[in-house]
């Protein structure tokens, strides 16, 4: 079967691809690849009583389906080019915004309107951070929480089914090049196509990697960003998250002068397992609706690491820490604040008479036997000058779940169009290396699509 247009990957960037080119050449024939389910069939089997931790599911319904990793991550859209990766780069800075704002405006059409857009134009708690030695980085934030973005994803998908193919549990071995267009090779079958868009995420990390050597596309070392994710009660952080909801702060280390910063900042949210390659880490949801919140507030924080010569494996470095979590507490470790700074793991007696009531069933552990002890300088560093800003962050009772790791694809080399060498291949979201965010991803896959069109 031959295609104008195939795009591998069902998340933000594939999606974003599909609707834009609909709304640009209804003409196209199109077909959408994904490894995960349909966004229906989307479901992690934890339920807190009888399976309370992750099983480890040949296809991770968090991290792949119909709406990507994004579709369950709380539905943050950051609209900045400070954070959430590059694309300003390849596009230039005007049209990045644009474009992210009208991935906004998509959003409030196909069921997020009456969502509050949270900014941090004029906020004093700039001028609080800049006096506790934090920086605190401009953005508007859109959020949708994990409920509202499911309602926008079903919207989207209930638009594009009649109009393209889609083609579920159906991962993609590789991507060939042909004289005149590409074939895409899956297990049972291979498809034809004039144009193909790869918009695999990070959990296609792997896989994007094998492509790009089998296809000659040059790639660069990514980093990795390694931490914890830390919950207090929700009060502790109202002021900032009242006004800014988001807030990525930013810390240079004292002792190393490291960068530890805040990251995907969930308020009255829960902490939940991810599952990528088969590595069990921790991340965080909230909702929109009250009657799913909870009293905590959950954040990450993560040191960036980037490695050159002679090890360039970032993501394997990353992994090895990941492994050595699951190896020692059989998938993520909780430890209270005040056991890691006293040198003692944590028990499941003094967390139950803590503070801070865990929302997710993890092992009692030793952080310190796990991260590397620079990481954990600077994240016990970070936890203190938050305390500043926010006191009761340092508080005895914090949790800390470990670990969190945020992976990111080999930069891939591609051009101005985000295409590679190969013409009509394009390659963006967060599989390009270039995105890190759901608004970036997003944009660039309506960017592509406007590309495809004008040339068709």
């Amino acid at each position: 079967m031959r295609y104008d247009v195939i795009i591998i990957g069902a998340g933000p960037g594939g999606i974003f691809t599909a609707y834009e080119l609909i709304q640009q050449k209804k003409e196209l024939k199109i077909a959408v690849f994904e490894a995960g389910h349909a966004l229906e069939k989307r479901h992690c089997p934890i339920d807190g009583e009888k399976i309370k931790s992750c099983v480890r599911c040949a296809s991770c319904s968090i991290m792949s389906g119909f709406g990507g990793a994004g579709a369950f991550s709380d539905g943050k859209y950051n609209i900045t080019n400070d954070f959430g990766g590059t694309l300003y780069e390849y596009v230039g800075k005007k049209q990045a915004i644009e474009l992210m704002k009208y991935v906004d405006e998509i959003n409030m059409k196909y069921g997020g309107e009456g969502t509050k857009l949270y900014t941090t134009a004029g906020s004093g708690f700039k001028k609080l951070c800049l006096q506790n030695k934090l920086n605190l980085l401009d953005a508007s934030v859109r959020h949708l929480g994990t409920d509202i973005n499911y309602v926008v994803l079903e919207n989207l998908y209930a638009l594009l089914k009649d109009q393209i193919d889609f083609y579920f549990d159906t991962p993609v071995k590789t991507v060939e090049a042909l004289e005149e267009g590409y074939r895409v090779v899956c297990e049972r079958e291979a498809y034809e196509c004039g144009k193909c868009v790869v918009s695999v995420g990070r959990s296609g990390s792997k896989w994007m990697e094998k492509v790009c050597g089998e296809m000659d596309i040059k790639t660069k070392s990514n980093r990795v960003d390694i931490g914890v994710r830390v919950e207090i009660p929700a009060v502790i952080f109202s002021h900032l998250t009242d006004e800014l909801y988001e807030s990525k702060i930013v810390y240079r280390t004292e002792k190393f002068e490291d960068r530890v910063r805040t990251f995907c900042m969930n308020p009255h949210g829960i902490v939940v397992n991810e599952n990528t390659n088969g590595i069990v880490t921790v991340n965080g949801h909230s909702y929109e609706s009250a009657d799913k919140q909870t009293d905590n507030t959950n954040f990450a924080l993560l040191v960036a690491k980037h490695f050159s010569e002679p090890f360039k494996d970032s993501n394997g470095y990353g992994e090895s820490i990941a492994k050595l979590s699951n190896m020692l507490g059989g998938g993520v470790i909780v430890q209270r604040f005040g056991d890691l700074v006293r040198g003692r793991r944590s028990n499941a007696k003094r967390i139950e008479e803590g503070l801070v009531e865990p929302t997710l069933a993890a092992t009692p552990g030793d952080l310190s036997l796990v991260l590397p002890k620079r990481i954990l300088d600077g994240i016990i560093e970070m936890i203190y000058a938050l305390d500043k800003i926010a006191p009761g962050t340092a508080n005895d009772d914090t949790l800390l779940y470990g670990v969190e790791v945020k992976f990111y694809n080999m930069e891939v080399e591609i051009d101005e169009h985000l295409e590679t060498k190969h013409k009509g291949l394009y390659i963006i979201g967060d599989g390009s290396g270039v995105t890190h965010s759901l608004s970036h991803a997003s944009a660039s896959g309506v960017y592509v699509a406007r590309d495809i069109a004008g040339k068709a």
